[in-house]
């Protein structure tokens, strides 16, 4: 679980008063990003995710609005809120995810390391503890 981190997004604070920007570029995350997709108006008691990676990486920025993601490497379990346009939380591959407590409004916007591959995926929580213990 040491690989999973939280990230500064870099915050421009407008001098007069016209709000803030952040940016992600290459220096920030640690892999190119090959795709760019968000999740919105999930409702508030479902969950998304619900699988692992065996190559893609991901970064995950709550763009409006908050939600948690459930986190299990196999041997530790954690959970982290996000909730700030300007923090990122790094996904890892061989991480299960799952993703739940959506505030109204929430979006959340992923940037992956991949293209969209069914076979990378690990959807099955058995198979997932199987292969990485």
């Amino acid at each position: 679980m040491s690989e999973v981190q939280i990230i500064e997004i870099p915050k421009i604070v407008d001098e007069q008063g016209r709000g803030k920007l952040s940016f992600v570029e290459k220096d920030i995350i640690p892999f190119l990003i090959k795709r760019v997709y968000y999740l919105y108006d999930v409702p508030s008691d479902a969950y998304r995710g619900g699988h692992a990676h065996k190559e893609l990486q991901q970064f995950l920025i709550a763009l409006s609005g908050s939600f948690e993601v459930l986190l299990d490497d196999g041997k530790s379990k954690q959970r982290v809120m996000l909730n700030k346009p300007n923090k990122g939380l790094l996904i890892p591959t061989g991480v299960w995810r799952e993703l739940d407590n959506f505030s109204s409004g929430a979006v959340c916007l992923v940037l992956a390391s991949q293209e969209f591959d069914e076979s990378d995926y690990i959807r099955d929580y058995d198979e997932f503890i199987n292969s990485y213990n």
